[in-house]
């Protein structure tokens, strides 16, 4: 299925999201390795079928088998790291924050790919995933690393169509 075989899938009451998915893919403010790895990163962390077979299938025209693998790996390490920091957040014991998190985080460091591009989409990821200290820690890291407020609320703008398009999906497969 193409991008535009998916927007039509897109039922009319969320036509709006039918018409958000093709602009926030061709967004000129970030280069078409951070937009597809984006759109690949968030399409994991939704996890809807049809979504995810059609940006992977996309990104794999616009992705490096490196970049692609990394962005994977960031969908993945985040679904890890966002509901343990999250938690740690939440919990109103602040000495869990003070401990060891004892979980493997490796990928962050041997990913192999753009270390400000995988940054991006750590955040964006983070931003389905509701973690705020993710958020702010990623988003720090990206602007440190030179990207600007604009290239991060594209990330943003991607993370938040594809999450609301895998949830009309969603919900459209339970209703039959």
């Amino acid at each position: 299925m193409s991008i535009e075989d998916l927007r039509q899938t897109i039922p009319d009451y969320a036509k709006d999201l039918r018409l958000n998915l093709g602009t926030v893919l061709s967004q000129p403010e970030l280069t078409k390795r951070q937009l597809w790895g984006t759109a690949l990163a968030c399409a994991h962390a939704v996890a809807n079928e049809d979504v995810l077979t059609t940006v992977a299938e996309e990104a794999k025209q616009h992705l490096d088998e490196t970049a692609y693998n990394a962005a994977q790996s960031a969908a993945a390490v985040m679904a890890m790291n966002n509901v343990y920091y999250r938690t740690l957040h939440l919990a109103s014991n602040k000495e869990y924050g003070t401990m060891r998190a004892g979980l493997r985080m490796n990928l962050i460091r041997t990913h192999g790919s753009d270390p400000v591009d995988f940054e991006l989409w750590c955040l964006a990821v983070s931003a389905i995933n509701g973690c705020g200290a993710c958020v702010d820690s990623h988003e720090k890291v990206v602007r440190e690393k030179g990207l600007g407020a604009d290239q991060v609320l594209a990330a943003f703008r991607i993370a938040s169509v594809i999450h609301a398009v895998a949830k009309v999906l969603d919900a459209e497969t339970v209703l039959g």
